[in-house]
């Protein structure tokens, strides 16, 4: 199934082989893409997620190709009561790496460069497979991530890395800055939202964030 928008592309369902288990995702593909960038949502979250959309849309607008996908299947979600999948870091970039190798094969992505927008628990991931698949990723953007639980893997990501974080949330703001102070990359920043809260619900602060999605990824995955 498929639909067209004449600013955004056309979007469809796909499922993407992961092991044993097939992710469900939803795929846009503008015209003339600039860049193709990946969504990881974080814990308790999924392909559907109301803000991760709207900046994908956001990006699709803007030139971008974009993955929203489910890291878990539907039958995972229901197992998973006491959250061991969707804080496991390592797995989950497992997942995000496949479908990384899944988007990189295909025909109408495999010439674009690849970026990551994670968010809480999936920026995480999306740090790990990242410093895993260095080549292949060229920039990330963290929206109210937790970079800390990337652990020892920060110093392995050398892609250029947005952290956007918003000014009322002290804990993930305590806990981002010694996180990019490990970070590998040479190129590395942290936008502070003033008065946002974790999940960008003020009035502007989420549009804040499209903007600066789409500055950092415009600015390092479009052709040179």
């Amino acid at each position: 199934m498929s639909r067209l928008s004449p600013t955004q592309g056309e979007t469809r369902s796909v499922v993407i082989p992961a092991g044993a288990v097939m992710m469900r995702g939803d795929l846009t593909m503008p015209a003339h893409p600039h860049g193709f960038v990946i969504f990881a949502h974080g814990s308790g979250s999924s392909r559907l997620s109301p803000r991760n959309r709207m900046v994908a849309e956001h990006l699709n607008r803007g030139g971008f190709g974009t993955l929203l996908f489910d890291l878990l299947t539907e039958r995972e979600e229901a197992a998973d009561t006491a959250g061991r999948l969707r804080f496991a870091i390592d797995f989950l970039a497992g997942r995000l790496i496949e479908a990384t190798d899944w988007v990189a094969a295909r025909p109408e992505t495999r010439a674009l460069r690849l970026g990551y927008f994670g968010a809480s628990t999936g920026a995480a991931a999306a740090l790990v497979a990242a410093g895993s698949h260095r080549s292949a990723i060229g920039a990330i953007v963290s929206r109210g991530g937790r970079p800390d639980l990337a652990g020892g893997h920060l110093r392995e990501v050398d892609a250029p890395t947005l952290f956007i974080v918003g000014g009322a949330d002290a804990e993930v703001l305590r806990l981002t800055r010694p996180a990019l102070a490990r970070l590998g990359s040479s190129i590395k920043e942290l936008t502070i939202i003033p008065d946002a809260t974790h999940l960008f619900e003020e009035p502007g602060a989420l549009i804040h964030v499209c903007a600066l999605a789409l500055e950092w990824f415009g600015r390092y995955l479009r052709p040179g």
